[in-house]
């Protein structure tokens, strides 16, 4: 059995930005608009559907990223101009929407050309009209969508783990409803009777009209899908639905299934082939591909006659792990829908987490789409994205004053294997490492390496680290927490490298085990001029171990495992905390706390007893520390806080990483630049070319290499999606004016039009 479970550069204006979860939590922050800040800081994406809603009411539809794992809302409002994939993330409109979880979807029911708001509810589906007026609004209309199933209205069942399609299935005009029963393998056909009832589109009044959809059926325990199948009888599907002395057990269903349930999937209904009927883009739990069924019956039956299982065809088909939704939105404005993909299982340690965002352009028309895949990491290309569960570190690792950023992860995805016909995957943390190569006002973060001391080749998840010199040499020792609640110590190998380098492991590191889940950080705990050891773990509390050695031989000796008697788990959702601990000093060199939870919730304490038995106070005046102004806490499952003084010396700067891999940035500042590696398709070898200066403001130069002069110059300028910006012909050393492109990263490249020579690209920061 299956187990449950851009023609130019993208800009962000953030108003204090925050990730949807389920959880709001006011802290404070002022409104920061800040139009320049790159996608950095949006917090990563892991299992995504896209949405078009038009937010800001301009008479364009924008782009709503609904994130499943850690139900948050990435609110992309576009820009652009019609051709060009322009947005900007503004998280203002997150309050907009009501709580959203599982699966979302958006579609015009009543006609008015405002989209609605299709959504998971408990067993069913809750639908809220757009009554948008001044601003964006919704009105919940119902909480269980119904359908008339034989005898009376009853709701219709779906799952988690369905994602049904709403279309017009029998071109009258109004949204029909295709899903897949849930205890069998069969499409239920649920018809809108408005049109035929009021003569208008407005209303959503259902009827079963078929149990059996396309004629086909799904396996029960794979992808498999057999055309012209044996439907269930009406009598024996009437009698699964409604008979209440039915049990899995003992329904009628199992006359025409092998299972006693149907374990998820995905649809979406469109004309593929431009015959006037639906064909259906299909996707199943634990499978990596979409399969296409095209429909050669009529409009009043449907009837799928042939199959593709690796659509989309004449491009890279999709395969992705795991469990793919397609979502089909007109990502450029050209008038076309365009295609993206990205994996919908719910379980957190199965799908792709990092290449989990495929984008098909369609090329064709209409009537008569075809989709060209254009790359797996849309959007997530411009993001710190490190996997899943990301966990920041502010520390000065290079020592030259500046604060850079350390971020370990729970588990990038590296693949997928069957084994007993269950799926599993392989994921492998790692530390990532951003040199701060700003200032002490303005930070910027330069990503040196993703795989800081090459931990990934030890096969290893929950990678925590918290670094300190604990071995008296003054450099920077590593000890990092791990899943199995165990910790190891990498000594800094002394050789003074950048970045360091560290000996071997130390395994088991002082026999400390916490559980599940070590999260430790070093901190004089005591004052007394030794690093401590406060260790957080998925029960959610906090353990503290004081150093009672010498300088160069610490000795870790166990106080209590419940430190201020903390606990950050949310017992009516969960029974795992998840605590993830930030000691720091305020301004005034005060010893305060944050603590990171798996219901997304940042703990504060601002009073620090010396007796570690005494209970911490929360409080809720974290807003002080940096800035003034209110502002809500939305940043997914599984929070992990880290804060210093990065642009102020009064006002700290805060980050959290979360689930979904990204982090998020809280700044009473415009949000410090990032500088990504350059993607590996624009590396190419050839001949280099030197540009200067580099950042640049108004004006480029660019230098030829030695013994070289070539005539004509073509010089064209990319954004990070390779997707071409503009391009001009130069003589060598004359001066290229950019002047009007926002700050940001992009690539210069450069060709030889005499000899069609290509030279490899250089990477550009512009920064005005």
């Amino acid at each position: 059995m299956r187990k449950l479970n851009i023609n130019s550069w993208i800009q962000i204006t953030l108003a204090s930005f925050i990730a949807l979860s389920g959880i709001w939590q006011q802290a404070s922050a002022q409104t920061i608009v800040n139009p320049f800040t790159p996608l950095a800081w949006a917090g990563g994406m892991n299992s995504c559907q896209f949405c078009a809603v038009d937010m800001d009411l301009d008479g364009v539809n924008d782009l709503l990223v609904f994130d499943r794992h850690g139900n948050r809302l990435l609110p992309l409002i576009y820009i652009g101009y019609a051709g060009s994939v322009d947005y900007q993330l503004d998280t203002s409109f997150i309050s907009r929407f009501p709580d959203l979880h599982d699966w979302v979807m958006t579609a015009d029911y009543n006609c008015d050309g405002k989209m609605d708001l299709f959504t998971y509810g408990l067993g069913g589906i809750r639908v809220f009209l757009n009554v948008s007026d001044s601003i964006l609004k919704f009105e919940l209309i119902t909480n269980m969508l119904t359908s008339w199933f034989y005898s009376g209205y009853i709701g219709i069942l779906v799952t988690p783990v369905e994602y049904p399609a709403l279309s017009d299935i029998d071109g009258d005009g109004d949204l029909d409803l295709l899903t897949f029963f849930g205890l069998g393998s069969f499409l239920e056909y649920h018809k809108n009777l408005s049109m035929e009832k009021y003569g208008t589109c407005d209303s959503l009044d259902y009827r079963l009209e078929t149990n059996c959809w396309g004629k086909f059926k799904e396996n029960e325990g794979s992808n498999k899908i057999t055309l012209n199948a044996d439907c269930p009888s009406s009598l024996a599907y009437q009698s699964t639905v409604f008979s209440p002395q039915s049990t899995i057990t003992n329904s009628p269903v199992r006359q025409f299934t092998s299972s006693p349930k149907h374990t998820g999937s995905t649809l979406l209904a469109i004309d593929l082939t431009n015959n006037g009927l639906k064909d259906l883009i299909l996707a199943d739990i634990d499978f990596p591909n979409l399969i296409a069924l095209y429909n050669n019956g009529t409009i009043d039956s449907a009837f799928m006659t042939t199959m593709d299982t690796l659509f989309p065809p004449n491009t890279q088909p999709v395969h992705l792990f795991d469990f793919p939704v397609a979502s089909r939105v007109d990502t450029d404005q050209d008038g076309l829908k365009d295609l993206i993909v990205s994996p919908f299982n719910p379980t957190l340690d199965i799908a792709d987490n990092y290449n989990s965002v495929w984008h098909y352009k369609n090329i064709g028309n209409h009537e008569q789409p075809q989709f060209e895949f254009q790359t797996k990491r849309f959007f997530q290309d411009l993001m710190i994205d490190v996997g899943s569960n990301s966990y920041p570190l502010l520390y000065d690792l290079n020592g030259d004053g500046l604060k850079d950023l350390l971020i370990g992860c729970w588990g990038k995805y590296d693949s997928s294997y069957y084994m007993e016909a269950t799926l599993h995957s392989v994921f492998t943390g790692r530390i990532a490492y951003f040199e701060n190569t700003g200032n002490l006002s303005s930070p910027v973060f330069s990503c040196k390496t993703d795989d800081l001391a090459g931990l990934s080749s030890l096969k290893l998840t929950g990678l925590f680290p918290a670094f300190g010199d604990i071995t008296g040499d003054e450099y920077p020792d590593l000890i990092i927490g791990q899943e199995d609640g165990t910790l190891a110590l990498l000594e800094n190998d002394g050789t003074g490298s950048h970045p360091p380098g560290f000996l071997s492991p130390q395994w088991h590191y002082q026999g400390i085990d916490v559980g599940e889940n070590s999260t430790p950080q070093l901190y004089d705990f005591n004052h007394d001029g030794l690093l401590d050891l406060i260790i957080g773990e998925r029960n959610g509390n906090l353990t503290y171990y004081e150093n009672t050695g010498i300088t160069a031989i610490p000795v870790f000796s166990y106080v209590t495992d419940s430190l201020g008697k903390v606990n950050v788990t949310n017992y009516q959702l969960s029974y795992s905390g998840y605590s993830i601990p930030c000691f720091f000093k305020d301004h005034l060199g005060t010893d305060q706390l944050l603590v990171g939870s798996e219901d997304g919730k940042i703990w504060y304490f601002d009073t620090i007893p010396a007796d570690p038995e005494v209970p911490y106070i929360p409080s809720g005046n974290l807003f002080n520390l940096i800035t003034s102004d209110p502002f809500p806490l939305r940043c997914g499952w599984r929070t992990a806080p880290s804060i210093s003084f990065l642009s102020d010396s009064l006002k700290m700067d805060l980050i959290i990483g979360n689930f979904s891999g990204g982090l998020n940035y809280f700044s009473n500042k415009s949000y410090p630049e990032v500088l990504l590696e350059v993607p590996y398709f624009l590396t190419k070898p050839g001949e280099s070319f030197k540009i200067f200066p580099n950042p640049a403001s108004e004006i480029l130069f660019i230098k030829l290499p030695p013994d070289t002069y070539i005539n004509p110059l073509q010089v064209e300028v990319l954004n990070l999606f390779g997707q071409s910006l503009f391009s001009t012909t130069i003589q060598d050393s004359a001066p290229i004016s950019f002047g009007y492109l926002p700050n940001g990263i992009y690539i210069i490249t450069l060709l030889d039009l005499s000899n069609n020579v290509t030279f490899s690209p250089q990477k550009l920061v512009v920064r005005h």
